[in-house]
């Protein structure tokens, strides 16, 4: 065995925390070893080296001789490395006893499956937080769909109800009613007994509020028959007699329910200035709350600004128009819009129509094209044709509606501007006359101020029977 060999195996068992005999006993053998070991001098003359490489040779073999000393380590810091290894064995040993004592072996056994059990209620609870969490959320869709509901309920609550829209009606017919009941008062306050005077003074206040003047005959040969029947001799008694045949009048074959078909195509005309094309925008927004699909036609083609004030009035309502350029054939506007109507399912499609006056013939051809070319390419739809009148024009717009009747087939009127007029008393005369029905009338500048016309609410509107 060489030096060095015996050097390291020195090394190894030190590393294996050998005891300080050993270590003792194994340098005292390295130091006899050392000592029994001959160093030839070295020859420069016989091995052929100069003085300065047998020097260098003989510090790299004291190197050598270093680099194999044993590692720098006392004996104390060996014995208490193994002292304190042997301490925590023991310890371990402790605890590894104690657990196998039969009551901790059996506490941590209980504690292991007290450990499951709360594992297993931990994910019991997990699933009824979900169950709990899927509950509430449940719950809050359920109360914003309430909470929806409630707010829709709110928002029909602030549309024109049928109260609101009898206010509106009483209030529109407030110059009417205080023309015609003022005068009534007036007449009955001057005498203080029924006869022939008392009538002529009734029946001039009554034409006086454009109610007309047929009309207003055949009122007061009624009450004088009314007054010879009943023998009544007070004349405030003739006011409820008077109120009891207007009423009658305006019942009279009245249809109140009266629904339009679907599909219908409606013509509105009338002259220039009664607001013609504000009406049909208002109808329109009226069809379209209602639930019915709308559709617009601007075939009033040669009055200036009349395809884009209805464009606007259709692009507030969000209602499709159907137009062509300025001075273009009305009859081609309606194909178009009758063929469109028909393609999208319209329910009501509204024609904005001719309302010249001043040349009969022209107007009554052209209104006869455009029923030719509805009866044609539509023949399934309803057709209405609605003439508008400005009531402030009183017994004009009652020639107006003579004059279009003659040339086309009027099936309704609507009577604009009631509420800034005292001859509200047109609608009686229209009723009686004409035996035209009263489709809407106008209360208000609002675009909900167009109101369908019911005969008993404007008699109770007109006589302050709120």
């Amino acid at each position: 065995m060489g030096f060095f060999d015996f050097l390291k195996g020195k090394k190894k068992n030190t590393d294996e925390n050998v005891s300080q005999e050993n270590i003792n006993e194994s340098s005292s053998n390295v130091l006899e070893e050392i000592e029994g070991i001959e160093v030839t001098p070295f020859e420069p003359e016989e091995k052929g080296r100069t003085p300065e490489e047998i020097f260098r040779n003989k510090q790299e073999f004291k190197a050598d001789i270093t680099i194999a000393k044993i590692p720098d380590i006392t004996a104390e810091e060996l014995e208490r490395a193994i002292h304190e290894d042997e301490e925590e064995t023991e310890e371990i040993e402790e605890v590894t006893e104690i657990i196998d004592e039969p009551e901790i072996s059996e506490e941590i056994t209980e504690n292991a499956e007290e450990i499951e059990e709360t594992t297993e209620n931990t994910e019991e609870v997990s699933e009824e937080v979900e169950e709990t969490t899927e509950e509430i959320e449940e719950v809050i869709e359920e109360t914003v769909e309430e909470e929806k509901e409630e707010i829709k309920e709110e928002v029909v609550e602030e549309k024109p109800t049928k109260k609101g829209f009898f206010a509106k009606l009483f209030a529109g017919l407030d110059k009417t009613r205080k023309n015609i009941l003022g005068g009534v008062d007036a007449v009955l306050g001057a005498f203080t007994k029924i006869d022939e005077e008392l009538f002529e003074e009734l029946e001039e206040v009554l034409i006086m509020a454009d109610i007309g003047v047929e009309t207003t005959m055949n009122i007061i040969d009624n009450l004088r028959k009314r007054v010879k029947r009943e023998k009544t001799t007070d004349p405030q008694a003739i006011k409820g007699m008077l109120v009891d045949e207007i009423t009658e009048l305006l019942n009279e074959g009245a249809d109140d329910d009266y629904d339009l078909p679907k599909p219908t195509v409606m013509l509105v005309i009338g002259v220039n200035g009664v607001g013609k094309t504000t009406t049909i925008g208002k109808l329109s927004h009226n069809y379209k709350d209602q639930g019915d699909k709308v559709l617009l036609a601007a075939a009033d083609t040669f009055r200036a600004a009349a395809i884009d004030q209805l464009k606007i009035w259709g692009e507030r309502a969000g209602i499709d128009v159907i137009r062509h350029e300025e001075n273009s054939d009305p009859a081609a506007v309606v194909f178009d819009a009758v063929n469109a109507a028909k393609n999208r399912g319209t329910d009501i499609l509204i024609c904005d129509t001719a309302g010249r006056l001043h040349n009969k013939k022209n107007l009554m051809e052209e209104l006869k094209k455009i029923s030719k070319v509805i009866d044609r390419e539509y023949p399934q739809a309803n057709k209405e044709v609605y003439l508008v009148l400005d009531a402030t024009t009183g017994q004009n717009a009652m020639q107006q509606a003579k004059l279009f009747k003659e040339v086309a087939d009027i099936t309704g009127i609507i009577l604009t501007k009631l509420d800034g007029t005292a001859k509200g008393g047109i609608v009686i005369a229209i009723k009686s006359e004409l035996n035209i029905p009263v489709r809407y009338i106008g209360v208000g500048e609002g675009i909900n101020d167009l109101q369908k016309f019911n005969a008993r609410d404007f008699a109770s509107a007109l006589f302050g029977n709120e």
